[in-house]
C-alpha cells in the first residue's frame, strides 16, 4: 500500500507513464497480498492492519522524501496507529 500511494505522487496525476505504470503494478501486488493475510485473519483485521501500515508507512515517507511535517502531535499520532495494529494482531489469532 505504501507504494502505490507514494508512487501516486511521482504520477503527477497519472501524466507520467512510467510512474503511472509502476503505481498501478503496487496497486495489483497490494490488493493481492490483502487477499492473502484475509485468508487466515478476520476481514475487519486484515483490511485496518493493511490501511494502518500504509498510512503509517506513507506518512513516515512523506516525512521522509517530500519534507512533510514531522512535529510531536503527528509522530504520537502515527505511534497510536502503530499500537493500535499491535494490538489487533494480538487479539486476532
Amino acid at each position: 500500500m505504501v507504494g502505490w500511494a507514494i508512487g501516486l505522487k511521482y504520477a503527477e496525476g497519472f501524466t507520467r507513464p512510467l510512474a503511472s505504470i509502476l503505481t498501478l503494478l503496487a496497486i495489483i501486488i497490494s490488493m493481492a497480498l490483502l487477499g492473502l493475510a484475509a485468508k487466515t485473519l478476520p476481514i475487519s483485521t486484515a483490511y485496518a492492519v493493511w490501511t494502518g501500515i500504509g498510512t503509517v508507512g506513507t506518512a513516515v515517507l512523506g516525512i521522509l522524501l517530500f519534507g512533510d511535517s514531522a512535529n510531536v502531535i503527528r509522530l504520537g499520532s502515527l505511534a497510536l496507529i502503530v499500537l493500535g495494529i499491535v494490538g489487533l494482531r494480538f487479539v486476532s489469532e
